[in-house]
């Protein structure tokens, strides 16, 4: 009797002392991966068609690889959300983390999926520090609980004066807002962060970078068990592998750095003198074809600068800059005329959009078509060509865009239908409009036309006249 007792009590110590399955296998059975993130535009947030980011996308995609959900819980304090990956209060962070000997003590990296760069950031027009020895003694700001800070304490081991102050209440993207705004004389910042700032604040410079560039990756508690951690590296390998990393990366970063600063501060004054006179017209466009104005204007001003004189070398002319071909194709009888000149700038872009492949989605299909206004359809057709025996993806900008330049050389361009183009040229044409439509997007959703310059006339105008 005592034996039989005896047995059953270790048998039910035994089922209590099940071995839990694997981590994976326990996110597969709840249906539900979840991921720590920030809300920034490196990362997280709420776009025009939902939910956005680098991150948001790595992670949509890595949790429908292991077949379930995601549940994005967001911090906005970096340790807060280290804390709750080191006490496995999460599955995993994908929040644009640095992979630092600091952070490894507490959580495990996985693989590195793109390389960013801490640098110094300063306004134009003050002092420009060389080295971080130019700032002991100033005005010195980062985010608290960032990797910025750990390399400032290392930093400061060879100059012990070196100070700075880690702001707890404030993001990355806040701080270079205030370094914009002259609040703050220096911040540190990843150059990612750094280059899509720059877009809304020209005046933002790098002084220099902090480091050699490093490494990008999502957190995981330190287990014994690595099933999770593993799958995510073997996702992000495929990622690699199938060039569908690059696509996202080029997607959010590929033409951020084409503009320079006197590009970008000559945009903000046209936008301030000239669009108003052009909006309602690119509007009016945009709704008869199904198409973004703020688009449509980017493309113009790309063209002409909204200047319904501009002519090129090449003939073309008007705010939007058609050919002699594209006005008769349209009917058009004066392209000097802004209103003929939008409306058929306006029916030309849905024309191209119309002969972009139904399969092709968005973002893609509009940046292929942007490319066929600048170069034609025919020279497009052609880079896809090229890119298709390359054993790429015709489909995909990030593939196409390398291939354009390869239409300027003969022995490429003497196998394509249509032969030689200035290949480059689309290249260039879409990154700028990518960028001034995210220029003009930031200025309209802000309500609030850019500040007008110190002199000349015409500057009461807005670009929304309707804003107080």
């Amino acid at each position: 009797m005592l034996r039989l007792i005896f047995l059953l009590v270790l048998s039910a110590g035994l089922e209590g002392c099940a071995i839990p399955p694997p981590i994976l296998e326990q996110v597969q059975q709840r249906g539900e991966l979840v991921v720590a993130t920030r809300n920034s535009a490196t990362t997280y947030y709420e776009g025009r068609n939902g939910l956005e980011g680098l991150e948001y996308e790595l992670v949509t995609a890595f949790a429908e690889r292991i077949g379930v959900k995601v549940r994005f819980v967001v911090f906005d304090d970096i340790g807060r959300l280290l804390d709750r990956v080191a006490r496995q209060k999460v599955d995993m962070a994908a929040a644009g983390l640095t992979a630092t000997e600091g952070r490894e003590r507490r959580i495990r990296f996985g693989t590195g999926y793109q390389r960013i760069t801490p640098q110094l950031v300063y306004r134009a027009g003050t002092r420009r520090p060389r080295s971080m020895r130019d700032l002991v003694g100033e005005n010195l700001e980062v985010v608290a609980g960032s990797s910025h800070e750990e390399e400032l304490r290392r930093l400061r081991d060879l100059l012990p004066d070196l100070s700075w102050d880690a702001r707890e209440d404030i993001a990355g993207e806040e701080l270079l807002h205030l370094v914009y705004q002259g609040l703050v004389d220096y911040a540190v910042a990843d150059s990612n962060e750094v280059a899509l700032n720059r877009r809304f604040y020209p005046e933002l410079q790098v002084a220099f970078d902090l480091t050699q560039p490093q490494a990008l990756a999502w957190a995981f508690p330190h287990t014994q068990d690595s099933s999770l951690y593993d799958a995510a590296a073997e996702f992000l390998e495929e990622m690699r592998v199938s060039g569908r990393l690059d696509q996202l990366i080029e997607r959010y970063y590929g033409y951020v750095e084409r503009l320079s600063f006197v590009d970008t501060r000559t945009f903000k004054r046209h936008a301030w003198q000239r669009l108003p006179q052009y909006r309602a017209w690119f509007e009016r466009a945009a709704a008869e074809h199904g198409v973004d104005w703020k688009l449509l204007a980017a493309i113009g001003y790309q063209e002409s600068h909204w200047d319904p004189e501009a002519v090129s070398p090449t003939g073309v002319r008007g705010i939007m800059m058609l050919t002699r071909a594209t006005s008769d194709l349209w009917n058009v009888a004066d392209r000097t005329d802004p209103e003929q000149s939008i409306m058929a700038g306006g029916r030309h872009l849905r024309y191209l959009l119309d002969r972009i492949p139904d399969r092709i989605p968005e973002p893609d299909r509009t940046w292929l078509a942007l490319a066929a206004y600048n170069a034609g359809f025919g020279h497009l057709e052609d880079a896809r060509i090229l890119t298709d025996r390359a054993s790429a993806d015709p489909d995909k900008w990030s593939e196409v865009k390398k291939r354009l330049p390869l239409l300027s050389q003969a022995r490429y361009h003497r196998t394509v239908p249509h032969g030689y183009a200035r290949g480059r040229e689309p290249v260039v044409y879409v990154d700028n409009v990518r960028k001034y439509y995210d220029q003009l997007s930031w200025l309209i959703d802000q309500q609030e036309a850019p500040a007008p310059p110190k002199a000349g006339k015409g500057y009461p105008l807005r670009i929304n006249p309707t804003l107080p």
